[in-house]
């Protein structure tokens, strides 16, 4: 793996001369906007929160900052996972007691976590005095964060939608189950025909091999193209471990767990890839995010 090793060197001393060339301009406010990716999936079970959590921490390696939002209605564990109590969630936010900035709970190797808990529900029927709160709270994020990775649930629910619709980027998480990917592919149609999002990646986890990962892209791609005009990405795949059941009893990430595993390795390429397509755009950031999913909840889609 040398030349991963080389390319995260280099992403690196990229990363630390923009800051030092911030500080020295003393510009911070014209800092690159935060990217916000959207992790989801069209089933429960794929593995999604694990593969957020742990692409979160590889692009803290390479000198981002992450903050991870747990947004998954009903199911908010991220901090159940990681083995930490956060003293508040997104709750505290919406009841105007709180900064969103200071319910930010410390996550491993720097990255932070916002909170979901009860506070999630909140999100399905938001009113117009809370989605003020909301947006005008998410705003603070862009001069804070590189990327904000947001946990969604699994599914096709409005809000899901919303936060997914609202993103720059998509990354669909699927195995190669039968039902995993039948749930992917309606997650797919659903995104192109009510949201038309345009950049939509694939991760295929749980894969016994590269064969297999590609089998299984191939035929998504095939389909998606023929029924749907859509064109995905195969951003990865992350290999069928027990080391994934190990860390989260441990509550412990397994790419910091077994650094020099299989799966850490396909995570950290995942990493770079995604890092690759930084500053190629202009219209990203949490303002754009906002604007957007500000945009759907007021049509009353919840």
């Amino acid at each position: 793996m040398r030349d991963q090793a080389e390319r995260l060197r280099q992403i690196i001393l990229h990363n630390k001369t923009r800051d030092t060339k911030t500080n020295l301009d003393n510009t911070s406010q014209l800092i690159n906007k935060s990217k916000v990716l959207s992790v989801t999936s069209g089933k429960g079970g794929v593995g999604k929160t694990n593969f957020a959590i742990n692409l979160s921490i590889s692009l803290s390696k390479l000198g981002y900052k992450v903050v991870v939002f747990d947004a998954d209605i009903g199911l908010a564990n991220i901090d159940v996972i990681l083995g930490i109590i956060p003293k508040y969630t997104i709750a505290d936010v919406l009841d105007g007691s709180k900064n969103i900035l200071d319910i930010m709970t410390e996550g491993p190797n720097g990255i932070k976590i916002i909170a979901g808990g009860s506070g999630i529900k909140s999100l399905v029927n938001l009113d117009s005095q809370k989605l003020d709160i909301l947006t005008r709270q998410l705003q603070q994020l862009d001069n804070y964060a590189d990327y904000i990775i947001i946990d969604t649930g699994a599914g096709l629910s409005n809000t899901v939608l919303n936060f997914v619709n609202s993103s720059d980027e998509v990354i669909l998480i699927t195995t190669p189950e039968p039902t995993s990917l039948t749930d992917v592919y309606a997650m797919i149609k659903t995104l192109r025909t009510n949201g038309g999002h345009n950049k939509l990646s694939v991760v295929i986890n749980k894969v016994e091999n590269s064969d297999e990962a590609d089998e299984v892209f191939n035929r998504l791609s095939r389909v998606s193209h023929k029924f749907l005009n859509t064109t995905i990405e195969k951003l990865g795949f992350v290999n069928d471990s027990k080391l994934v059941m190990q860390s989260v009893k441990n509550q412990d990430p397994f790419i910091l767990l077994y650094p020099n595993s299989s799966i850490s390795k396909k995570i950290n390429s995942i990493a770079l890839k995604i890092s690759g397509n930084q500053d190629t755009e202009d219209d990203g950031g949490i303002g754009n995010f906002v604007k957007r999913f500000r945009s759907l909840f007021s049509k009353g889609d919840t």
